[in-house]
């Protein structure tokens, strides 16, 4: 059988085992959530939805995807250091969903989940260099290998967490990411990456009718920041390594709207005076809501962003830099110009939706304060 026949089977056995497993955890790992107390209680203006809803959903996505890696993958010494630090972090995360930790403590736990993988040899040696104009086409990063890692790895898992702010988007656009990543791993015969990126991806593909709008269940920090730590890891393995082949921007491609979203966080709330680490409503899934669209239309937006990004990561690596940028500057003149037909009437349409919904409230009279209650949450 030829070659790359035989990784399309691995790779399709490998999603559709991890898709099938993490969509039957679902309902386990909903029922366990209301057992523990792991529920969202939309108490603040960030939260988009409106009544509690469970968290857990990560737990899903995690087993069905150790699931597949166990039965196709195989386990080397980076591969252990990948999953003991994703043990490290899920479990981070299953304890902040039942009972919020400081963020400082969450970040010290992520970093000794980042230098556990860095341990076991997931290092970032060697980058392409960006200065095209350089006679060095390469920079060998020496012992500044470690902490670039780490501050990588932290960084993308912090990014795909902080974009977890509306139904399906983090699982959507991890899943978008993985795909990618999965193009070039066939394209370059790299298979154990593949087949691990198609592990992800149907994990998340699995646990998306019960995540997409509106959602039953919530993945919580243990999804998202499994998610970011997998793809940080696994694009260290497939994309820096590769350095001769992949260009020095193709991972920011395939993670470029979860890493553009946090850097722009950061450099939001420094410039208040604020802690980095400060929530807010900044993102940008909150500032297009504010511009009028829905749940709905900002997810499929910011897939589409998403999708744009990853296409002009695989054209940059099979085509080169050029045709990658005139793809990407094409497609982003497309992407505008079809916002500009689209979503100024859907906007309207929501705008006036509103409107109407304020007058009815406004007509009716003030009904009577309820007796407060003991609030008690019940598996539906």
């Amino acid at each position: 059988m030829d070659i790359q026949k035989e990784l399309l089977l691995w790779v399709g056995a490998a999603l559709v085992c991890a898709m099938v497993v993490s969509f039957i955890m679902c309902p386990l790992v909903k029922s366990f959530a209301y057992k523990i107390g792991a529920i969202d209680v939309p108490k603040d203006s960030r939260r988009m939805h409106k009544k509690p809803v469970p968290r857990l959903g990560g737990l899903a996505i995690f087993l069905g995807f150790m699931v597949s890696i166990l039965l196709f993958v195989h386990i080397d010494h980076q591969m252990k250091g990948i999953l003991l630090g994703a043990v490290i972090i899920v479990v981070l995360g299953v304890v902040d969903d039942m009972t919020p930790l400081r963020a400082k403590f969450k970040f010290l736990v992520q970093i000794c989940a980042a230098l556990v993988a860095v341990y076991h040899g997931v290092v970032i040696e060697i980058l392409t260099n960006p200065n095209i104009f350089s006679d060095a086409p390469y920079w060998s990063l020496g012992w500044m290998k470690y902490p670039v890692t780490v501050l990588w790895i932290v960084g993308v898992t912090n990014a795909v967490n902080l974009i977890d702010g509306l139904d399906g988007l983090a699982s959507g656009v991890s899943t978008i990411s993985a795909m990618t990543m999965l193009v070039i791993a066939i394209l370059v015969s790299e298979q154990q990456v593949a087949i691990v990126m198609a592990a992800l991806a149907g994990a998340c593909l699995g646990f998306m009718p019960y995540n997409k709008n509106p959602a039953k269940m919530f993945m919580g920090d243990t999804g998202s920041t499994f998610l970011g730590y997998i793809l940080a890891t696994y694009s260290i393995q497939g994309l820096f390594k590769y350095y001769a082949i992949v260009s020095f921007a193709v991972p920011f491609l395939v993670l470029g709207l979860p890493i553009f979203d946090t850097a722009f966080a950061i450099v939001r709330r420094v410039a208040r005076g604020q802690s980095p680490m400060t929530p807010d409503r900044g993102h940008i899934h909150h500032r297009m809501m504010d511009m009028g669209l829905n749940q709905k239309q900002t997810v499929a937006a910011l897939y589409v962003v998403s999708s744009l990004l990853g296409l002009s990561a695989v054209v940059l690596t099979t085509s080169g830099e050029l045709k990658a940028m005139l793809l990407l500057l094409t497609l982003a003149a497309v992407a505008y110009v079809a916002s500009r037909v689209i979503f100024p009437r859907e906007i309207a349409e929501t705008a006036h939706e509103k409107e109407l919904e304020q007058e009815g409230t406004q007509a009716q009279p003030a009904a009577p304060a309820p007796e407060e209650k003991e609030e008690k949450y019940e598996e539906n």
